[in-house]
């Protein structure tokens, strides 16, 4: 076992006047003070056993919900058992990415059957090995479509929050302009959209199932963003894929989504999947990892890293991206599910959340829960509420449910195929009970 070595007192001030500072301080002038951690108050540390009694007491504190109607952009959907049988095995179990790839050849076949599964599963052309997130892809989507005359960014209102707020984080350090465009009764307002497209703009950014889950007008949305010469960049739900018509179909130059819903757990928000795919024409633009198949010196099929911008590991600066790496077990949970499902059971669980989405919406229309928009949803709907939303997740979570996310003064709920129509009928007589 080596030992490692710090940098001596004198070398790291030498390196520091190098950089023109004095202090190790300067070098986080940029966080804002109050966010600034000055001291570390740690306990002494705990043997073994000591952590593990103590963790367990934590553990039992969380809060297990019966039933969870709650959605947002993580869903809690049916995995089946082979997932975590398969992606626990010692050949594939990795956390990160495979380095010396090329001599991982059964890890590299893995990710080239992801890259297959998610261009039949989005319509489009070409995937990469993934990134972090789908809030990560979808900026780093943005970057894809930068031209010398063309940088600006045009995002609905209507895309989940958490996604915009990322692209505005990566746009701002390369002074990338970001119009975001107000959501009109829970869609995109087609007629700002338009307004808002010129010569400058390099890509318009729309979620569909959005993040208040309507179903958007793609077709339209695409006419337009053609016609000025700007890119599409679609984001969507990849369960809703066994329903709906594809990214592809629609005509999107690039795909992005969340692949949480393809067997990950909640997991309290991580690890997650970026999923990201596009078409032919734009493939060496995409960031990240790209596994391609080749043959060997003897003929025999072989898979390689392949399409990289070498700015990406070399000439960082030049680099229209700095991802390099992929989420590969993550991405590989993803391919088992899909492999697992198949496409009739992908189509299954999508028919399923919907249906009980909509029994879900009728039966709160009846007892005063007005739908915000009288529009086609998937599995997610957002609603008025009779008494105030705050009172009735309050409510619901004394009774061992999650009910939905209180969203601008309403309630945004979600179905999946695990949310029985006897879950609905109970969550409805208590709702019935708390608004009478």
């Amino acid at each position: 076992m080596g030992s490692y070595i710090p940098a001596t007192r004198e070398e790291r001030q030498r390196m520091l006047e190098t950089i023109g500072l004095t202090s190790m301080d300067q070098l986080y002038d940029i966080v804002p003070e109050e966010a600034r951690v000055k001291n570390l108050d740690l306990p002494e540390g705990m043997s073994e056993l000591e952590v593990s009694q103590k963790v367990s007491a934590m553990a039992d504190s969380n809060r297990q919900f019966r039933s969870i109607f709650r959605g947002a952009g993580a869903y809690r959907h049916y995995i089946p058992s082979i997932v975590k049988t398969v992606t626990s095995k010692e050949e594939f179990l990795t956390a990160y990415t495979p380095y010396q790839a090329e001599i991982s050849q059964g890890v590299l076949q893995s990710i080239f059957e992801y890259q297959t599964q998610m261009c039949e599963l989005t319509g489009m052309d070409v995937s990469n090995a993934s990134v972090y997130d789908g809030a990560t892809a979808a900026a780093e989507a943005v970057f894809m479509c930068q031209e010398r005359k063309r940088a600006t960014a045009v995002i609905s209102g209507t895309v989940d929050p958490q996604i915009i707020a990322v692209i505005k984080t990566y746009c701002e350090s390369r002074n990338v302009p970001v119009v975001v465009i107000p959501a009109d009764n829970c869609s995109t307002d087609l007629e700002a959209l338009k307004a808002a497209l010129t010569k400058e703009t390099a890509a318009v950014l729309v979620q569909s199932p959005n993040y208040y889950g309507v179903i958007e007008d793609m077709d339209a949305v695409v006419a337009a963003t053609h016609e000025v010469g700007a890119k599409v960049i679609m984001s969507t739900n990849p369960i809703a894929m066994g329903l709906l018509k594809t990214p592809g179909e629609y005509g999107a130059d690039i795909c992005v989504a969340e692949g949480q819903p393809l067997g990950m757990p909640l997991g309290f928000g991580g690890p997650y999947l970026g999923i990201m795919t596009c078409k032919q024409a734009m493939i060496r633009k995409l960031p990240g990892r790209i596994v391609g198949q080749t043959t060997d010196h003897d003929g025999r099929r072989a898979f390689v890293l392949t399409l990289q911008a070498r700015e990406q590991h070399i000439r960082r600066e030049k680099a229209s991206s700095n991802i390099c790496s992929n989420e590969a077990l993550c991405a590989m949970t993803a391919s088992v599910y899909l492999a697992a499902v198949g496409p009739k059971g992908l189509r299954q669980a999508a028919e399923s959340s919907a249906a009980h989405a909509h029994y879900l919406a009728a039966e709160l229309e009846k007892i005063g829960f007005k739908l915000r928009a009288d529009k086609p949803f998937f599995h997610e709907f957002l609603t008025d509420c009779p008494v105030a939303p705050e009172k009735i997740c309050a409510a619901l979570e004394e009774r061992g449910i999650l009910g939905g996310l209180p969203v601008d003064g309403g309630i945004l709920w979600c179905c999946t195929e695990l949310n029985s129509r006897s879950d609905i009928d109970s969550l409805v007589a208590i709702l019935g009970e708390v608004c009478a």
